[in-house]
């Protein structure tokens, strides 16, 4: 099997992953024992204490809830600001689904953001617009490998749900939110769209579309600060739950801040 090439993709994803918990924790004692070693042990230490600390604070429940909270009231604000009707298509970014892989896992995997396909369906029952289009590739997608796209999965999921096929339009090469803007675009010109995606996420999808000049309006879904819903005591325990809301926001904000390939939308 082919080896995939790095590209910005794969090198934005790495940089990411390598910068934040629990990977920065293994490179700040890799780099540390390396500084230590050279004698800057002072430094090798507040390196390592920095890392610890970083973990420390994103997974502590009220610091995710914070952050992963900043971005959901945004997109609930962007819901009540938009009318409800008059569409040309339901757009599902990827995101809820994890691709098959046969001959191992035959049919495609249910994870956070599934809570977008369902409402998908749920809009088209309501007749909010005549077709879905489900939006997102995958990187292993490629003619050697059976590893499908996210768009062949959700199309799939939709099916299941009840959607006639015929209604359901495939862009299976985005890799990333950009490339589903300018792909979406490309399909529905000057037409308006309900755009679907997890409430955290929706604050740089409605940045990027309004660069990229997609005609959209906000349905958020797959809501996850519910600090409410926990109990009393799990508000206060450092836990894995909190890093991954805490990432998840981060990753978020980042991006909307400083991904000069946004730029190119504008273009």
């Amino acid at each position: 099997m082919a080896v995939p090439r790095m590209d910005t993709f794969v090198l934005l994803k790495t940089v990411y992953a390598l910068a934040l918990p629990p990977a920065s924790l293994a490179v700040a004692l890799v780099l540390g024992a390396a500084f230590a070693l050279f004698g800057w042990r002072r430094f090798a230490r507040w390196l390592v204490a920095l890392a610890i600390a970083e973990l420390l604070v994103m997974s502590f429940p009220p610091f995710a809830d914070a952050m992963i909270r900043y971005l959901e009231d945004q997109a609930r604000a962007a819901e009540l600001a938009t009318p409800r009707c008059c569409f040309d298509a339901i757009v599902v970014l990827g995101g809820g689904l994890s691709p098959a892989m046969p001959p191992e896992r035959e049919f495609p995997r249910l994870v956070n953001g599934a809570d977008r396909v369902w409402l998908a369906a749920r809009l088209y029952r309501a007749k909010v617009a005549p077709r879905i289009i489900v939006s997102g590739g995958g990187y292993m997608a490629r003619p050697d490998n059976p590893v499908t796209t996210e768009a062949a999965a959700m199309r799939q999921f939709l099916i299941d749900l009840g959607v006639p096929a015929e209604s359901i339009v495939d862009e299976g090469k985005s890799r990333n939110t950009i490339e589903n803007i300018r792909n979406v675009r490309a399909v529905v010109g000057n037409g308006r769209v309900a755009l679907i995606t997890s409430a955290y996420h929706m604050p740089r999808a409605l940045q990027l579309a309004a660069l990229g000049k997609l005609d959209v309006a906000a349905f958020p879904t797959d809501y996850r600060s519910l600090r409410e819903a926990r109990p009393w005591w799990e508000n206060w325990i450092f836990s894995g739950d909190a890093l991954d809301l805490s990432i998840s926001a981060l990753r978020e904000i980042v991006a909307m801040k400083l991904d000069i390939r946004a730029w190119a939308l504008g273009e």
